[in-house]
C-alpha cells in the first residue's frame, strides 16, 4: 500500500494536453476582479484559478451508463467502495480493414479463466506520448462488440482502457461497446463504469492487482478520475 502506481493522466491547461473529441484544450486561467487577474504572479495574495475542461476529452476520466442513456447515473454516487480486484492486461491491436481493434479472442487468451471485478488494458505500442496524444480525427484502435460482451459475460465491472473510447471513433452514435458492456438491451449493469485515458507505464507487469478507483466528486455521467494500482504480493 506504501507504492501506489499512478496509471492516470492529469488535466493540463496546454495544447500539448491529451486530447479527443474535436474541442479544444483545457484552459487554467485566473479568474479576474475588477479588471485584475487573481494570480500570485500578477500581484494578487491566492491563486484563483477557473477551469474550463470536458472529462471525456481532456484526461482519465471514468463514466456510468448514464453516458448513453437517459437515465440518471451520476458517478458521484455510484460508488460504496473503491478498491477491487483488477488484472493488467496487454493487448496489441489487430488489423481489420482500415481499423485496429481488440477481439474477444485477444482478451480470452490475456485474462483466460480468472475473474476479476477490474480489467486494466494497456495497448501496444505503449509510447509516452500517450499522455500527450491528439487523438482527433486518427481512428483510434477500440473494442470489437464481442469482447465488450466477453467482459461483461465475465461479471468484469470497471474496465479501464488506455484508448479515447471503447469504441470506433466515428460510428454514427452506434457505441455497439459501450451498450454491450452495460447491457442496455437488457438488465442495465447501473453499477459497472469506463474509465478511458489512462496510462499503464511499461514497467508494471501484467498481472493481479487491487485497484483503488478515485473519482472526482462531479454530480455528472463522468468525472476525471486517478486510478491506482497496488501489486499483491
Amino acid at each position: 500500500m506504501s507504492a501506489p502506481i499512478d496509471i492516470s493522466i492529469s488535466i493540463r491547461g496546454k495544447a500539448e494536453n491529451v486530447n479527443a473529441w474535436y474541442i479544444e484544450h483545457p484552459q487554467i486561467v485566473p479568474w479576474e476582479y475588477e479588471g485584475k487577474p487573481v494570480s500570485i504572479a500578477e500581484g494578487a495574495a491566492v491563486n484563483f484559478n477557473n477551469i474550463l475542461f470536458n472529462p471525456h476529452a481532456h484526461g482519465t476520466h471514468t463514466e456510468t451508463v448514464w453516458h448513453i442513456l437517459d437515465r440518471q447515473v451520476p458517478i458521484d454516487r455510484l460508488f460504496t467502495k473503491f478498491f477491487f480486484k483488477a488484472e493488467v492486461i496487454t493487448v496489441a491491436p489487430e488489423k481489420q480493414g482500415e481499423d485496429w481493434v481488440i477481439s474477444k479472442k485477444q482478451l480470452q487468451y490475456a485474462l483466460g479463466n480468472k475473474k476479476r471485478e477490474a480489467v486494466v488494458i494497456r495497448t501496444l505500442p505503449n509510447l509516452a506520448d500517450k499522455k500527450q496524444a491528439q487523438y482527433s480525427h486518427t481512428n483510434p484502435p477500440y473494442l470489437l462488440e464481442e469482447a465488450a460482451v466477453f467482459f461483461r459475460d465475465k461479471g468484469v465491472q470497471h474496465l479501464l482502457i488506455d484508448l479515447p473510447s471503447v469504441d470506433k471513433e466515428k460510428d454514427n452514435g452506434a457505441l455497439v461497446s459501450h451498450r454491450a458492456f452495460w447491457d442496455v438491451d437488457g438488465k442495465v449493469r447501473t453499477q459497472a463504469t469506463i474509465t478511458e485515458l489512462i496510462y499503464v507505464p511499461n514497467h508494471v507487469e501484467d498481472g493481479l492487482y487491487m485497484l483503488e478507483l478515485q473519482i472526482a466528486a462531479f454530480e455528472n455521467d463522468a468525472a476525471p478520475s486517478r486510478p491506482l494500482l497496488y501489486k499483491v504480493i
